[in-house]
């Protein structure tokens, strides 16, 4: 039997083996450290008989695999501890994820965040107890009538999903067994470090018409150093959690009886809001976007030219009912079809071409209430949204532009660091969500790919992420929780200009259908907000805060003076306010830290007398005395330069 390994060596060995035996022949210290193997680049148990002429790899804690089945052990484990403790809870699923894993529960005894403690102390004695971990498997009716002894009616749902002649596989631990694919690590004793992170309620099948479940969140690593290390980072993430420093700092609130997803921007979250749309509007404007304004809703016969009643009704508020009412209407996920009946709205030549439309959009959908989180998933939110209507020949420069803004904007935000890109396409195989054109998807699919591969973009593939009616660039960024949301989207259109009947007059007098880029500039100002939140650990860079100086009065003989220096920066466009309130310096100033306001101006005796001021910086203590002419200067210097 030849096994060959990544390094083209090849062991000749004589009969059948066990992948550990092959493993440990290779390396004593390598077999210490071998977590699974990989055999003709399918992951296996160390305990895999192999028997055959392979390509052979040991995975450790250093691949990405490795991790996962490190972590997915561990969520059996809290599983069989869980299971232990509570006798009558019901199992669901429990896979690794990034940087940990979870499990799913159906709890008859409530549990809170307290009782983690108790879970962790009988997971260790699981572990200590170094239980053989063996895989076994089954017919799909001998694993029906097996777990439906225990009444696990979650796995007895999952083991009816397969199709019928599937080989159902089992892991066993201790007196506990699993149904799993695996693999996973040969005994329990192999795990070294842990912890349970939090609780959080997760539907089941992530369907919000099914079961709220209880979720376990946990993380695990080989080495107990970098465990501590991981959990201090979490801390320090959860100082800079959007969701809990914009509370605190007064950017934004919720109120139950609004709703769950629709967020209030209180006056500091609405200034920046504020500041963020003129910086962009006016940006668009200087590349030659047109301004559009245009309604909240539509009548449904709008959607249904669109596309969008017929796979994007569920995530649409409708207004109204088909069968009783006379016209039904429904807010708009997005501005598309109003931007294109502008465009209708008169003949169009090729000399038109492009028109690149912009708007400052408020739009609606109807998320599912278990995925709101802050200002990065609502019902309710602000988009840059713009679409340009362009011939064939302009496709590629009008991408380019596209990118070139976007870029400028991610850099005066200080958003750049971090940015990854990915490339969505469809999934020919999903009827349903996506327009049925297949020759029309691969047409636009090369072409974006052409135009993004000239650019020297770096990009991961996607399938089943495009929109449903054309493919996609997405611009990716990862929250401090290290979960990656899409802030910017690029898409072209390969559909809705021919729905729409959009046409232009070519130089040879023909009527021809243009090309749609739909885009993003900024993103969703509210989800924007929040990663640049949580960016700058809520200290906004000075042009984007919404409050640039607060001016202190030392002594109740300078209040008048402090109201008198607060007024010159204002009419010098300098945002800024008055703290005349009888409290001692160092209380006024330690407040202004907390709120993140990058300068404080104070006016003493001396400074009143002298006609200079005394300035403070949040990151860089005190900066002496100055003249209010030279600090406006300053000022408005750096607002201007967008400095970060």
């Amino acid at each position: 039997m030849r096994i060959t390994l990544l390094d083209g060596k090849v062991l000749e060995l004589e009969g059948k083996a066990s992948a550990g035996d092959i493993v440990k022949s290779i390396s004593e210290s390598l077999f210490r450290n071998a977590l699974c193997v990989k055999i003709d680049g399918r992951l296996k148990d160390l305990s895999e008989t192999v028997d055959k002429d392979c390509v052979f790899e040991a995975i450790t804690f250093d691949d990405e695999e490795g991790k996962n089945v490190y972590r997915h052990t561990v969520a059996h484990v809290l599983a069989q501890a869980v299971k232990s403790i509570y006798p009558t809870v019901k199992l669901a699923i429990g896979p690794s994820i990034e940087n940990g894993f979870y499990y799913d529960f159906d709890f008859v005894t409530k549990i809170t965040t307290e009782d983690l403690g108790k879970i962790e102390a009988e997971m260790n004695k699981i572990i200590k107890a170094n239980f053989p971990i063996e895989k076994f498997s089954m017919t799909k009716t001998a694993a029906a009538k097996e777990v439906k002894k225990f009444n696990e009616d979650y796995k007895l749902e999952l083991i009816n999903d397969l199709p019928d002649g599937t080989e159902v596989t089992f892991y066993r631990q201790g007196d506990f067994m699993e149904m799993c694919r695996g693999p996973h690590l040969p005994s329990t004793g192999k795990i070294k470090a842990f912890k349970l992170i939090n609780l959080a309620g997760a539907y089941w099948k992530g369907n919000e018409k099914n079961k709220m479940l209880t979720r376990i969140y946990g993380t695990a690593f080989n080495k107990k150093s970098d465990l501590d290390e991981y959990l201090n980072m979490l801390e320090e993430s959860k100082k800079r959690d959007h969701n809990k420093l914009g509370r605190e700092l007064g950017i934004f609130m919720t109120d139950e009886s609004i709703g769950q997803g629709l967020p209030l921007l209180m006056p500091k979250g609405a200034k920046i809001m504020q500041i963020l749309q003129r910086f962009v509007e006016d940006e668009e404007e200087k590349r030659g976007y047109l301004l559009t304004k245009t309604p909240l809703m539509a009548k449904s016969n709008l959607y249904k030219v669109s596309g969008h009643w017929y796979h994007y009704k569920d995530k649409m508020f409708v207004l109204g009912d088909e069968e009783h009412d006379d016209e039904v209407f429904a807010l708009r996920p997005m501005t598309c079809p109003f931007q294109y009946s502008i465009y209708n709205n008169g003949l169009k030549s090729y000399r038109d071409l492009p028109k690149r439309y912009a708007e400052t959009a408020t739009l609606f959908r109807n998320e599912a209430s278990g995925e709101m989180h802050g200002l990065i998933r609502v019902r309710q939110f602000t988009l840059s949204d713009g679409h340009i209507i362009c011939a064939p020949e302009q496709l590629e420069e009008e991408f380019g532009e596209v990118m070139d803004l976007i870029y400028y904007l991610l850099k005066c935000l200080g958003l750049t660091e971090g940015v990854t890109f990915r490339f969505s396409r469809y999934d020919k195989s999903d009827k349903e969500k996506y327009i049925d054109d297949p020759v029309a998807w691969e047409r636009a699919e090369t072409i974006l790919k052409g135009i993004i591969d000239k650019m020297g973009i770096e990009y991961t593939e996607a399938i089943g992420e495009a929109a449903f009616y054309g493919p996609k660039l997405d611009i990716q960024y990862k929250n401090v929780h290290g979960k990656e949301d899409t802030i910017i989207t690029v898409q072209i259109d390969f559909a809705m200009a021919e729905k729409f009947q959009m046409s232009y007059i070519d130089e040879n007098g023909e009527k021809k259908i243009p090309y749609i880029i739909h885009r993003s500039s900024i993103g969703c100002y509210e989800r924007t907000l929040a990663m640049l939140i949580e960016r700058y650990a809520g200290a906004l860079p000075l042009w984007m805060c919404p409050e640039h100086v607060r001016v202190m009065s030392l002594t109740d003989r300078t209040i008048e003076k402090a109201k008198e220096v607060q007024k010159v920066f204002s009419k010098s466009g300098i945002l800024a306010t008055v703290d005349v309130r009888n409290e001692k310096i160092g209380y006024k100033i330690r407040e202004a830290q907390v709120e993140k306001v990058p300068y404080m101006v104070i006016i003493g005796d001396k400074e009143a007398e002298g006609n200079v001021i005394s300035v403070r910086s949040r990151s860089e203590g005190d900066l002496g005395t100055t003249t209010v002419a030279e600090f406006i200067e300053k000022i408005n210097a750096l607002i201007r330069d967008k400095a970060c």
